[in-house]
């Protein structure tokens, strides 16, 4: 499970990383990642505390809901075990696309840990650990 400050929840938060970062895709997801740093329009924000946010965007285009749940909390748990792994600082947006549904968790994990490493968030080091499942 994501802890809650490991959890992106504002409309304005997933918009502003979805607008203003960096996207990336592969077959299943698509990536943004957004890094805070010493934004002027993130001022009056409130303090961050905790580390790196995330937030996922699982439409009905991937499946019904029983399908779409199912997708998203295995999203969060990859997401869970790459918190160590990525700056406090970086707000990162996982849109799945349909062919989320039916890939394994293990594919998914090497697909976001590809677009975060092309993203630059996550090290090669780093990006290796935890996919030989």
């Amino acid at each position: 499970m994501l802890p809650e400050p490991h959890r992106l929840h504002n409309r304005a938060d997933f918009s502003r990383t979805v607008r203003r970062g960096r996207r990336t895709g592969n077959r299943d997801l698509v990536v943004h990642a957004l890094a805070d740093q010493g934004d002027p329009v993130l001022r009056d924000a409130p303090v961050r505390s905790g580390g790196p946010r995330f937030g996922l965007i699982v439409s009905k285009a991937v499946g019904n809901a029983v399908v779409r749940h199912r997708t998203a909390r295995r999203l969060r748990h990859i997401c869970a075990e790459l918190t160590a792994d990525i700056p406090a600082e970086v707000d990162i947006v996982i849109r799945a696309l349909p062919g989320a549904a039916t890939a394994d968790s293990g594919e998914l994990s090497r697909q976001l840990r590809s677009g975060l490493r092309k993203l630059g968030v996550l090290s090669a080091v780093t990006a290796g650990r935890g996919t030989s499942r």
